[in-house]
């Protein structure tokens, strides 16, 4: 028992460290502006929710986010990256506002602004594109194929992104107890409750793990830097500007 809560409270501790006091120490030292992402995504889903709640802007909130599996996918693709903006119809929206800003946050504090665009872009074409092959193959297939008719069901919102990029982030950082909370709880929502979103959410955590584990591995694999002899300055008569044999530098 002695082990079990030694080991709890490393994993606890480890946790902390790389998921709490190392971002909020990148946050002061760089500021807001480091939130950019984070800020850019809640005001995002809060205009578009605020559009949608008339009913010209609800046609223009469909014609620019409105990703069904039905549509053409060249026009799927093109609506995806406003989708995750889009607030889903069935999910209240200001409480998933917080989990939303806080997933983007701590990803560009941790991954950077080019990573967790990719990620969070990445995993929800990833549910996006899988919901059409599950169309495709009709229902059966073991309980993977869906009916036609849930091709027109409305296919928006952050979800899948930010289950994609806590996914991510618990990898990346060793934080499995933010993984349970987190991607299996998603595991255990699509058993619950099998629907569309879930089905989603499933495939955001396979892509997630994916892809984090591609970066673990080209981590382990990256090449150490050669060490390249360095010259320093000695007294004069005693051969300044020659480099001794034991002088070295790593490059990077």
């Amino acid at each position: 028992m002695w082990r079990v809560a030694a080991f709890v409270v490393r994993t606890l501790r480890g946790e902390w460290q790389g998921i709490v006091v190392d971002p909020v120490r990148q946050l002061r030292r760089r500021g807001l502006p480091a939130l950019f992402l984070a800020f850019l995504a809640a005001f995002g889903v809060i205009f578009f929710h605020a559009l949608a709640q008339r009913p010209t802007g609800a046609v223009v909130v469909r014609l620019l986010g409105g990703v069904k599996g039905d549509l053409p996918l060249w026009l799927a693709l093109l609506r995806t990256p406003v989708s995750l903006y889009v607030p889903a119809l069935d999910l209240p929206v200001w409480a998933g506002i917080t989990s939303l800003f806080l997933a983007f946050a701590l990803a560009e504090l941790i991954l950077g602004r080019a990573r967790t665009l990719f990620i969070s872009y990445a995993t929800t074409l990833a549910g996006t594109l899988m919901v059409r092959v599950m169309i495709a193959l009709g229902p059966g297939w073991g309980g993977l194929g869906l009916p036609r008719g849930v091709g027109q069901v409305l296919d928006t919102g952050p979800s899948a992104a930010v289950v994609g990029l806590f996914t991510y982030l618990s990898i990346v950082q060793r934080a499995p107890i933010v993984f349970a909370l987190t991607g299996g709880s998603m595991v255990w929502e699509s058993i619950a409750v099998p629907n569309l979103a879930g089905r989603e959410h499933l495939i955001a955590v396979g892509t997630a793990i994916v892809l984090a584990l591609f970066h673990e591995r080209g981590r382990r694999r990256a090449p150490a830097w050669p060490l390249l002899p360095v010259r320093r300055a000695e007294s004069p008569g005693a051969g300044a500007g020659r480099p001794r044999p034991d002088d070295h530098v790593a490059v990077g």
